[in-house]
């Protein structure tokens, strides 16, 4: 049996997200406002979704964000480094302009969607393959109605999708990026469909607007009422 509902949960802000840095698999921790972010999302995801299995990234930011929702359904943490961020090797830890000034022509083919070239960096095919290799195989452990939480960031998430809809990693951007502890829900499809997954819902949140949730917890602001 399969687990039929699988949750992809992007990590809490670190002080790298909100500096624009490039994390990569740099393990950097949650900041104030990350932790705040775990920890609200946590208190929304539970609502739709309790976990059977969760299933995390073994960098402390996801590992975090994991242990929060974790605390509130009563189930353990496991990690997995298949789930880590993409690697971009030398350009882990800059700013986009740092990285446009040092490699103005390998950084203007990644904004145009191709591989960076000659930095050390993981392909975009072999992101997919591991990521999504890890969340069928995790899935694969749980009964037909459970639920499978993963707790991953974001360029992995997004690419951990278009592997299990099984689209071109390389050429293929269909998938937005994801807002801090927002998530993705898939469902398994009816055996011998193809694909396996179908996308139900993408960035999904708390339901505080953009700007209210990046300002963190000092902000002093109630989330909005969800529309009916």
């Amino acid at each position: 049996m399969t687990a039929r509902t699988v949750v992809l949960l992007r990590h809490g802000r670190t002080s790298y997200n909100a500096s624009m840095r490039l994390q990569g698999q740099v393990d950097i921790p949650l900041d104030e406002v990350g932790r705040w972010q775990a920890a609200q999302g946590a208190a929304a995801l539970v609502t739709s979704h309790r976990a059977t299995r969760i299933v995390s990234s073994d960098l402390g930011r996801a590992a975090d964000t994991a242990a929060a929702y974790a605390e509130l359904v009563g189930v353990p943490v496991e990690t997995d480094p298949r789930l880590r961020e993409r690697s971009f090797g030398r350009w882990e830890g800059l700013t986009a302009d740092e990285i446009a000034e040092r490699w103005p022509d390998e950084h203007a083919e990644w904004r145009r969607g191709g591989e960076p070239r000659g930095v050390g960096a993981e392909t975009k095919v072999e992101v997919a393959e591991r990521t999504a290799g890890a969340v069928r195989e995790h899935a694969e452990g749980l009964e037909g109605d459970e639920c499978l939480v993963v707790v991953s960031h974001g360029a992995a998430i997004s690419l951990a999708i278009t592997g299990l809809l099984e689209l071109d990693a390389t050429a293929w951007r269909g998938i937005s990026g994801m807002h801090n502890v927002h998530w993705s829900h898939l469902h398994r499809s009816a055996p011998g469909a193809v694909p396996g997954w179908r996308l139900v819902a993408h960035n999904v949140g708390a339901g505080y607007p953009l700007d209210r949730w990046q300002a963190g917890p000092h902000a002093d602001l109630e989330p909005e009422p969800k529309s009916a």
